[in-house]
Order: structure tokens, then sequence, then C-alpha cells
């Protein structure tokens, strides 16, 4: 879990951590399929429609409390003494808007999407037959344009970045 701790907001390796841990990549993951079924981590997959620049064979794990990480991580620090709150934006956002969804009942499957040409968007909803594109910046002056390779590919799908700025709509 320490691992994972490190590791929100980017692509894991089950083989990678078991050679760490001086495990089976199997042993792995199925490790992270328990930590899954308690509600300790989420996993989310990669995103394609059968093009060949994207990946989706690699998946995310996010915590669905930061606190847990923040202790795996062995970082209490204040917000202003933090150099991961990238990271920590990312995996509260991703956590609430699960939470959202359940709530609500939405009908919605989650991605990451991600090219080999390093194009990538951090949350992606398919729902209602439509794809919805999401970018977390904790830097409210950051607002990335959506990818070339993203608009090219799904050009009826929208991109939203969102900032501590924009978001309690998002996740209410």
């Amino acid at each position: 879990m320490r691992l994972l701790a490190f590791q929100i907001g980017s692509e894991v390796s089950t083989t990678e951590i078991g050679k760490q841990l001086g495990m089976s990549g199997n042993t792995v993951s199925r490790y992270l399929d328990l930590l899954s079924k308690v509600f300790i981590i989420h996993r989310v997959g990669g995103f394609s429609r059968n093009l060949r620049k994207e990946i989706t064979k690699s998946s995310k794990w996010y915590f669905f409390d930061n606190g847990i990480r923040n202790i795996l991580a062995a970082n209490l620090n204040p917000m202003e003494l933090r150099n991961d709150m990238g990271q920590l934006w990312e995996n509260y956002m991703i956590s609430e808007r699960i939470k959202f969804q359940q709530y609500t009942g939405m009908i919605v499957n989650n991605y990451f999407w991600r090219t080999y040409d390093q194009q990538e968007i951090d949350w992606i909803e398919e729902r209602g037959g439509r794809l919805y594109g999401y970018e977390f910046k904790w830097n409210e002056k950051k607002h990335p344009k959506p990818p070339r390779g993203w608009n090219q590919a799904y050009p009826d799908a929208t991109y939203t970045v969102l900032t501590p700025e924009n978001y309690a709509e998002w996740v209410r």
C-alpha cells in the first residue's frame, strides 16, 4: 500500500511492485483486488476505442481516503509545505466523484486516457452515449487545452479543467 501511496495519479505496474516486494505480479493483483473490495483503493482503467496510439493495459489506483494515503506516505504536513498537492487534488476529486456517482445512481464508466506520445486526460466518463474528459489542476492559473489527439479521435467529447475555484458543482 505504501508503494501505491507514492503512485497515485500514475500508472501502476503489478509486475514492478511485485519485484520490489519479492512476490509475483499475480499476488500483487490479488492484494489490490482485496483492497478494492474493502473500499480502501479504487482502480481506474485506460480508455480506448481501439486506436493504436492509446494505452489501455495499465491501471491507475486511487485511495478513497487521502488521510490513509498521507499516513502511508508519512506526510502529514500542512498544504503549504507539501510537494504532492497535485496528486492529492486528483485523488480527492476522483474519490468525491465516485461517491457522487454512487449517491445519485449515475450509470457511468470511468477511465483515464493516455497515448504513447504522452497525451493524457486525468478522468474520462462515458455516460449516456457521450464522452466527458476532465483534467484536475490544483494551480488555478493552469488551464490546459484538450490534447490534440483527444479532439481528433473524439470530436464530440467535452473537456473541462477542474480547479479549486470551479469544482464544487462537479462533486455535488
